[in-house]
């Protein structure tokens, strides 16, 4: 697939624009005939401990915006884990290697209350930026450097801002593994294809409507301002949950501890665990969990 940088799209050709279409799409769908214990649903929740990276990320040095980060590992996370706690819910937490090297207890208590901590960059770079040998090693680094602080190697990751370069499958190919948690093609768990081969990779599909952030995000001096009432996203949220319930299948969410980690801003996770334990046959499980599930159902042999 080649493409001269000033061509218009236009004027491409077919082998173009079916290449990049092609490049990465969803295969089979992973969704399983059935969840353990006979559950109606699974949920997977989880957290993007971005931290300080946010602000490092852009080169960025500006001690309000690091403040704010801060925020996230000081209040967020251990209000986040008291209502997981309360709940006797795991969840999955997607964390920069900075932010592990910058916060290893708060890893390690996470690890030890029996969540995830998966893959989330380097430091919350956009792979697209990055070039290809660069974005390998980033990644091996904070695959590392998880293994490292937590003591468990991560089997799966999330891209930073959910953003794909054309090496970046292939470097999750390599590290082995079992599930990918970026990309938007389905509501249910499916297989990832490279140029039509199956990767054996399990992709856990991400959704900006199933994201605090869109909606409760600020920055003083940029566009984002929260728009959205935090009833209003309890709200979305909980109509996306009660969609996956009657259809059987995956709800996934995703948060973040500095921006739902205020006290004005918790119930929102609070009020949906109610509403998901009141159902009663929900599983509330780790996004490695559910991968793994899905894997076995399928017939996949599980990386790790």
């Amino acid at each position: 697939m080649s493409l001269a940088p000033d061509t218009p799209p236009y004027s491409w050709d077919e082998p173009t624009w079916r290449g990049l279409v092609e490049f990465i799409r969803a295969g089979r769908s992973l969704k399983p005939t059935s969840w353990p214990d006979g559950a109606r649903c699974a949920v997977a929740l989880s957290f993007d401990s971005d931290h300080e990276t946010n602000e490092l990320r852009d080169g960025g040095k500006s001690i309000g915006r690091l403040s704010w980060g801060e925020y996230g590992t000081r209040r967020g996370v251990p209000r986040l884990r008291a209502v997981l706690d309360r709940f006797g819910a795991k969840a999955s937490f997607f964390v920069p290697g900075v932010s592990a090297e910058l916060h290893p207890d708060e890893q390690k208590a996470l690890v030890d209350d029996g969540h995830e901590v998966a893959l989330h960059g380097w430091i919350h770079e956009v792979n697209t930026q990055v070039p290809p040998a660069q974005e390998r090693e980033l990644m091996l680094r904070a695959a590392d450097t998880l293994e490292r602080v937590t003591g468990v190697r991560p089997v799966g990751m999330r891209t930073c801002s959910w953003d794909y370069s054309p090496a970046t499958l292939g470097i999750a190919e390599e590290l082995g593994l079992v599930y990918d948690s970026s990309l938007f093609a389905d509501d249910d768990p499916y297989e990832i294809l490279n140029n039509g081969r199956p990767t054996g990779i399990v992709e856990l599909p991400v959704e900006w409507i199933r994201d605090d952030a869109p909606y409760l995000s600020m920055n003083r001096f940029g566009g984002a301002r929260p728009y959205t009432p935090p009833s209003a996203v309890l709200d979305i949220f909980l109509r996306e949950f009660e969609g996956a319930y009657a259809e059987g299948g995956l709800f996934l969410l995703t948060m973040h501890p500095h921006v739902t980690g205020y006290r004005s801003r918790i119930f929102i996770l609070e009020e949906l665990l109610k509403r998901i334990a009141e159902k009663g046959d929900c599983w509330v499980a780790t996004h490695a969990d559910i991968a793994r599930h899905c894997a076995r159902e399928a017939g996949l042999e599980t990386r790790a």
